[in-house]
């Protein structure tokens, strides 16, 4: 398993930390880790193993807090992590675990499921994350550039029309058009006909100037109504704008648990916000993709969590081809906990992957 991290550089580094400093930082953020609240100089002397007073820690946690690796809340308080002391941690300290092969077993089975389409996957898989983690899960469904297998007009009513587009990979996605007055029922076969005679094994990039520059021309022998109808398929299949993708967000009610303070309450507010702001979270996202393994962004690293000082570990799962198609992960508070969601993040990208049919190795052996 492979982890990419933004690099930030402390006020010191891991070589200027002597063992003492490095075990009573160590504590520090894993009792943040565990509890969210500061922790004091008396219970780092009972939990560290090197023999230390009270008074010969605080001088140590000062230096930590000169160094820019903790600071105290409250002149009385204990001491937290700073976020740069969080990246610290990360990058120097942490222990990464591993998945047990009970937790790979149901990790598969669940995401899988037997008869599943791939949208139903990667809503499972962001569902699980979030169960799995506390926090939210989030995926970026696959980039647009998708190659189409089938589509299909199916009539619900006089005024509208299920568009059924089902991808090569198995994704199968549905969206309901508006119908042009007077459209003859006749109408569907044709345009259903007309798109898949242009789009089948071709990506929508791919298949949207041909289709265009037909109807324009009028080298298709469609009338008017139909024309209409198959302009509105194919604006609803793009999505709008191009380039645009499927945010997929499950658990955001997990990260109401466990406030501890009305200033939580307030950095969960925004972070709701955020995920409301779904370009911003797709921009994140978006970073993840140049990554071969686990990215790991923490607090104002990212502008789009400055102000709710939360956390995003992300993977990127691929197609058939290999190819790099989105991003599965899970937002939370930045006292996530790290050692178990990065595997748990990288497996599940892993069986997604693998469940698209990508040309890499079994998750199982990795």
């Amino acid at each position: 398993m492979s982890i990419e991290r933004p690099v930030v550089v402390p006020h010191a580094t891991l070589s200027q930390l002597d063992q003492r400093s490095r075990e009573i930082f160590k504590q520090i953020v894993e009792s943040y880790l565990a509890t969210g609240e500061p922790v004091g100089s008396r219970n780092i002397a009972r939990l560290i193993t090197t023999p230390l007073s009270p008074a010969s820690v605080r001088n140590v946690m000062a230096d930590l807090e000169h160094a820019g690796l903790v600071y105290a809340p409250h002149i009385s308080a204990g001491r937290l992590p700073t976020e740069t002391g969080l990246r610290f941690f990360v990058d120097a300290l942490l222990e990464v675990g591993d998945l047990s092969a009970e937790e790979r077993s149901s990790i598969e089975a669940q995401v899988a499921g037997e008869g599943r389409t791939m949208a139903g996957i990667l809503a499972e898989a962001s569902t699980l994350l979030s169960g799995l983690s506390r926090g939210a899960g989030v995926v970026l469904v696959a980039k647009s550039d998708t190659r189409i297998k089938h589509i299909e007009f199916v009539g619900l009513d006089p005024t509208k029309a299920l568009l059924v587009l089902v991808a090569d990979d198995g994704q199968v996605e549905n969206r309901v058009v508006m119908l042009p007055p007077g459209l003859p029922a006749s109408a569907l076969v044709e345009a259903s006909n007309f798109l898949s005679a242009r789009i089948r094994g071709r990506t929508l990039a791919e298949a949207r100037a041909d289709i265009a520059s037909g109807l324009a021309a009028g080298q298709a022998e469609l009338d008017q109504l139909t024309q209409r109808l198959v302009q509105a398929g194919l604006a609803s299949w793009s999505g709008g704008a191009a380039g645009e993708r499927q945010l997929i967000v499950r658990g955001q009610a997990n990260l109401l648990e466990n406030l501890k303070a009305l200033e939580d309450l307030e950095r969960i507010r925004s972070l709701f916000d955020d995920l409301e702001a779904k370009r911003g979270v797709i921009d994140l996202l978006n970073r993840a993709e140049v990554a071969e393994g686990v990215r790991i962004f923490i607090g104002s690293e990212n502008k789009l969590f400055s102000l709710s000082g939360s956390s995003t570990i992300a993977a990127p799962y691929r197609n058939a081809e290999g190819q790099i198609v989105g991003v599965i992960g899970v937002i939370g508070p930045t006292r996530l906990n790290y050692a178990r969601i990065i595997p748990m993040v990288d497996y599940t990208a892993k069986v997604v992957s693998r469940l698209m049919g990508a040309s890499m190795p079994d998750p199982t052996l990795a």
